[in-house]
Order: structure tokens, then sequence, then C-alpha cells
């Protein structure tokens, strides 16, 4: 059987390539690691890929502001290829950096099947600094992302100083009638985080963490679910695996080959595409 062959995007201050690859490795996918100027100048074909992934990192130093450059590169230069790309049922998922990307480019929210005008924004954190933390989120089941089929609640790591997620009213409100409102942050518990901080580590409005287009076929979050690959890169698994040891359930201890809720993410894409 074929592999789905995901893209990942690398060059220019983008550090979040490997773990990304490597993520899509365990999900059953053939990741690629290519460098924009190789799909810039035609050395690589966007259209040989099912699912493009935009990940994390500091895109051009983010001198301009998070994703600006890079949107503007690949708007430029491969701005129909990308239109093309989705409307052939492609995946695209954008992570931090990445969602920053598909923000300016207008890829998301996609309203009215509208993929190039940006109507949203991802900006500084309301602390005003650099969070490095892992966080509590909640899914939205009624969501028609195709990442995140079968997740209710998560524990990713978030690490930017641009993270806010803002909007007019109008869109927000919009996001909320089409389900396009992905993740959320929330509490230990996953109630809604209200704004509280550090459960909001940047201020987002309506504590918004990932959105998808109406299809649910191009997704973005601030959160980090690639660099949570393995059950040890928690940082609570010494107790989570001292009370499934302890539980008279038929929960198993955690073990090597147990995919964990990041890697679900990709496995879900991946199991979209076969």
């Amino acid at each position: 059987m074929t592999k789905i062959k995901a893209l990942v995007l690398t060059g220019f201050g983008l550090n979040c390539d490997v773990e990304t690859a490597y993520a899509f490795e365990l999900a059953g996918a053939e990741p690629h690691r290519v460098h924009i100027n190789s799909l810039i100048e035609g050395k690589v074909i966007l259209d040989d890929f099912q699912i493009l992934a935009l990940g994390g990192g500091f895109s051009w130093g983010d001198d301009h502001g998070a994703g600006v450059i890079q949107a503007l590169k690949l708007k430029n230069h491969l701005g129909d290829k990308l239109l093309s790309f989705i409307e052939k049922d492609r995946l695209v998922i954008g992570i931090c950096n990445g969602f920053q990307t598909l923000v300016n480019l207008g890829l998301l929210p996609g309203f009215d099947n509208d993929y190039q005008d940006r109507s949203t924004s991802i900006t500084w954190n309301d602390c005003g600094n650099f969070r490095d933390q892992w966080v509590h989120l909640s899914f939205n089941e009624n969501s028609p992302c195709v990442f995140t089929k079968g997740i209710d609640m998560a524990d990713y790591p978030v690490r930017h100083g641009e993270g806010k997620f803002i909007a007019d009213k109008e869109i927000i409100d919009r996001l909320f009638v089409q389900n396009q409102i992905v993740l959320k942050y929330a509490d230990k518990n996953g109630k809604p985080a209200n704004s509280q901080f550090p459960l909001n580590p940047n201020g987002s409005m309506e504590d918004i963490a990932g959105i998808c287009d109406p299809t649910g076929r191009i997704f973005g979050l601030m959160p980090h679910p690639e660099a949570y690959n393995h059950f040890t890169n928690h940082p609570d698994w010494t107790r989570q695996k001292s009370l499934r040891k302890r539980s008279s359930s038929n929960v198993s201890p955690f073990d090597q080959n147990e995919l964990t809720l990041g890697i679900k993410i990709f496995k879900n894409s991946v199991d979209y595409l076969s």
C-alpha cells in the first residue's frame, strides 16, 4: 500500500521540521522535509503530496510580524498552486508559526470558499513575553476538523511570543456558529480558561487556540502536538504512569508503541486520506 506523502516545510528560521516529520512518520505517513526555495524554484512539486505541513519556528526572524514574510513568499510564488492543492481535497496543517502564516495568507478561516482575504490576526501575547509552557485544551466535538476527530481533551506545549488570536466580533461569532473553533485553552478539567493567565497563555479572544476552514481540511493551531510524540514528553508522565499501574480498570501502563494525543492529530490526517 502506498503511503500518504506529507510535505514538511523548512527554511529561514523554521525549527520544528524534524519533530513534525517524525510525528508524521509515527502516524504512518511518508514525510519529506522540503526547503521553501525548492518549492518556489519548482525542484519539488506540491501536487506530489497529499498533506502540506507548515511547522513552528521563527520564519525570517518574525522581523515584520510572525509568519508575515513566509505568507508573502508563498502567496507571491505559489498562490495558485496552494489554491489548486486545496481544491483537490488535500490537507493543510499550520502549527504555531505555520498557523500565523495560514492566517496571513487568508487560508483561514476560509469563509465562503474565500482562501485569499485575511480577516483574523495573531498578535503579541498579553503578558508581554515569550511563553514556553504546557497548556490544557478542550476540543470541539462538532467541529468538521479532520485532524481532531476522537479527541475531547489534550495537553500540548506552547512556545510563542505572538499567539493571541484576535478578530472582529462578527468574525468570532461566525467561527462559533460554523463550529470552526476547533480547540480552546482550558483548565485541567476541560472547563473554559475564561482568559485567565496562564491557562490562556496569550490572551486569545474566547480562549481560541486553533481554528479550521469550513471543510475541516485546513487546520491551524498555536500549541505543538508534534512535541508530544512520546508519553515521556508530558511533564506529568511519571504521575500518570503510576496512576495507571494502580488503577483497577483495564487501562494498561504506558508502552513504547502507544500513540500519544499529539500523534493522534497526525494519524487522523493519514487515516482520512487512506
